[in-house]
Parts: structure tokens; C-alpha cells; sequence
């Protein structure tokens, strides 16, 4: 490797880490240490997964913020923030990769058909009483878990492994968090809307 080829490693690691630091700190042990682009291209399916996600985390802002003008509750004004971190965690790795970066802005606007569809569904679900309004949360956060998972399983790029990774650290948060304000409400006990029962249980502490 000559030294000119060495020293634009250098700068494009360096930058990149500057992108993600700020959005995953705090957020694990092991990611910001590994959350740095390769120079490999990315493969479709790599790409694909990447807008996908980015999209994603701003279907998990978007309904939690319309869900706090609902019902006011805090859990809806604080993890929206932290989906707002997911997205710009993504987004680092969108512009590492020279991606475009195709999301909507404006909140509740999707390119993908599919999670407009969900959207609307999920607001108009959780619009019927709080009880709803946490089940659309877990569910939400159940669907993440699944989608990263699923993610992770189509790369071998440790970068996009270790955010992916923190990413799913922060859902399993979310969805106890979600679990814990249901059950408080509806006297209940919280069942797997999309993932495996045991699976959950697990996550929850079961």
C-alpha cells in the first residue's frame, strides 16, 4: 500500500468515526470501536438493508411523537430521541458508503409503500386507547429486534455488525420499556405480538 493510499484510510476512518461517535456513545461497550467503514463496496442486499433500516428507525420516531401529542406519556417523548440516534447511527454508514440518503423528512412520510402502510395502520391502532398506544410500541420494537437480526445474517462487514448490534441493544430497552407502561396499565401480562414467546421472555427477564 503506498503512502497516499494509507493516508486516505487514515482521513476516511477518522471521519466516519467522528460521524458515528457522537450517536453511539453511551450505547454499548464494543461499538464505537468497530463502527468504521471497510473500503469494500457494499453488496445489494447490504444496501438495501441500510435504507431499509433508516427508514425503519423514522417509523419508530415518527409513531411514538404522534402517540405523545395523543396521550402526553413521557416514554413517548424520550425514546423518540433515542430512535432519532438509531437514524443518525444509520445514516453515518449511509454517507460512509457514499449512499443516498432518499428518506422523507417530513414525519410520517415514507418512500418504502410498505412502512406507510404500517404507519398509518400503527397510529390509527394506537389512537384508540393508551393500552393500544404501548402494544404498537412493543410491537414496533419486536419488529426491529427481528429486521436487525435478519440484517446481520446478510453482512459479514464488522461496521455495519457492530451498529446493527448496538441497535438492537436499544430496541430490547424500548420494548421493556413499552412492556413494563402496558402491563402497568392494563393489569395484563405483555404476549409476543411477532417474535417468539420464549424469545421475549428472555429479553423481559423471564
Amino acid at each position: 500500500m503506498n503512502k497516499k493510499t494509507l493516508l486516505g484510510l487514515i482521513v476516511s476512518c477518522v471521519v466516519v468515526g467522528w460521524m458515528l461517535a457522537p450517536v453511539l456513545a453511551g450505547k454499548g461497550p464494543c461499538a464505537c470501536a468497530v463502527a468504521v467503514a471497510s473500503a469494500s463496496e457494499l453488496t445489494d442486499a447490504e444496501a438495501a438493508d441500510l435504507q431499509f433500516m433508516r427508514e425503519e428507525e423514522k417509523l419508530a420516531r415518527d409513531v411514538y411523537n404522534a402517540m405523545y401529542e395523543l396521550y402526553g406519556q413521557r416514554v413517548f417523548s424520550n425514546i423518540p430521541r433515542a430512535e432519532q440516534h438509531h437514524m443518525d447511527a444509520i445514516l453515518g454508514l449511509i454517507n460512509a458508503y457514499g449512499l443516498e440518503d432518499s428518506i422523507k423528512k417530513k414525519p410520517g412520510k415514507f418512500r418504502n409503500t410498505e412502512l406507510q402502510k404500517l404507519y398509518n395502520d400503527l397510529v390509527a391502532r394506537g389512537a384508540k386507547s393508551r393500552e393500544e398506544a404501548y402494544l404498537v410500541g412493543a410491537l414496533i420494537e419486536e419488529v426491529d429486534i427481528k429486521d436487525l437480526e435478519d440484517a446481520m445474517r446478510r453482512t459479514g462487514k464488522e461496521d455495519l455488525l457492530a451498529v446493527f448490534d448496538n441497535l438492537i441493544g436499544g430496541s430490547k430497552r424500548h420494548l421493556n420499556a413499552f412492556v413494563r407502561n402496558y402491563e402497568a396499565v392494563s393489569g395484563k401480562t405483555y404476549v409476543a405480538q411477532k417474535m417468539p414467546q420464549v424469545e421475549i421472555d428472555a429479553i423481559l427477564g423471564r
